[in-house]
């Protein structure tokens, strides 16, 4: 198999991972979970560019940029996965693999994370896993590519 590019997204408060309710998300930091993404990935012989943004429209032009520059994305919306349906015609446009993720078991949780506006657009859904839920995501990206 030929080597392979990637797009991980993540989206609002991602970036307080380490920090935002423990309990849940657990206490590494996004830098710490995006290392051990890309020692896994180097494995398979997937490069992993990582982004992360608070905002809405920076997540749209970044998933566009998939088109031209990668192989694939796995994309965790955070909040975004349960009403923007911006982001769930971007992805929609863009002729690659997508794997949504996300670390909690967002069908346990309150009853508006139940449902996700951008999983009809994705390959395939992981949740509840913690940071496993990235690796298992890489495994199944690199099976679509």
């Amino acid at each position: 198999m030929k080597n392979a590019k990637i797009l991980i997204i993540n989206g609002p408060n991602l970036n307080m991972l380490g920090i935002r309710e423990p309990s849940i998300y657990g206490n590494k930091s996004l830098s710490d979970i995006n290392s051990s993404i890309n020692t896994y990935a180097s494995g398979m012989k997937i490069t992993c560019e990582f982004f992360q943004s608070n905002c809405e429209g920076e997540i749209i032009d970044k998933i566009q940029s998939v088109y031209n520059g990668y192989d694939g994305c796995i994309i965790n919306a955070g909040a975004y996965t349960h009403y923007s349906y911006a982001i769930r015609d971007a992805i929609a446009c863009v002729d690659k693999p997508f794997i949504e993720v996300h670390m909690s078991n967002i069908a346990t949780r309150e009853e508006f994370r139940h449902t996700s506006v951008i999983s009809a657009v994705c390959k395939g859904t992981i949740a509840g896993f913690g940071i496993n839920s990235y690796l298992l995501a890489i495994s199944a990206i690199r099976d679509l590519i």
